[in-house]
């Protein structure tokens, strides 16, 4: 088994389609889907898809955003669309409504290139994730459950991650198409009408 001296960091930049989803799943757990896309370079992140953890019992609706979260500058922009059914005599039908934008302070990127450095993190074993052989690192948080980094085997290309502070119920999100090509800028363009 190879040596494991340091955690690597994360590809400088890096997009995948992701699965999210519990461990374990509970009635009222949903799988849901999207993609993200992650620039260190830039010091930007974006994220696109139903958000999860979301009630749609408690809101009557599930939640899409895009989110454009720019640590260089500090703030985010989530763009919004809410999906409800509605009760018909044909049947359930689905029907989408725009929420407004939101603006806000973003002090960091959800997740930082150096989260294994900086979180102390320790080799766990090597484990199959997705088909491949995968390094478990493991990030040791006080008072909180673990979360599990699973990177492919001697690389930085993330597979799947744990995370969450109830070890009892994790959130877990599956990376099953990471890519390390080149992020076009127009990618973290918030579009008309976005802050200055």
């Amino acid at each position: 088994m190879p040596c494991h001296a340091a955690p690597p960091l994360l590809p400088a930049q890096w997009s995948s389609a992701y699965v999210s989803y519990w461990t374990p799943m509970r009635q009222e757990d949903q799988l849901t889907s999207g993609y993200c896309w992650f620039d260190y370079t830039r010091d930007i992140c974006r994220i696109d898809g139903l958000f999860n953890p979301w009630s749609e019992q408690d809101t009557g609706h599930r939640l899409w955003m895009s989110e454009i979260g720019d640590a260089g500058r500090a703030r985010t922009r989530k763009q919004k669309v809410a999906y409800a059914r509605e009760a018909m005599p044909t049947g359930e039908q689905l029907y989408e409504r725009v929420l407004e934008d939101e603006l806000g302070p973003f002090p960091g990127l959800f997740l930082p290139q150096a989260i294994l450095r900086d979180g102390d993190a320790r080799h766990g074993g090597v484990h199959s994730v997705l088909g491949r052989e995968a390094d478990a690192w493991i990030v040791e948080r006080p008072g909180k459950a673990a979360s599990v980094y699973y990177l492919e085997a001697g690389g930085n290309r993330l597979l799947r991650m744990v995370t969450g502070n109830d070890a009892a119920h994790q959130s877990v999100r599956d990376f099953p198409n990471f890519a390390t090509d080149p992020i076009p800028g127009s990618v973290f363009d918030a579009g008309p009408g976005a802050a200055p």
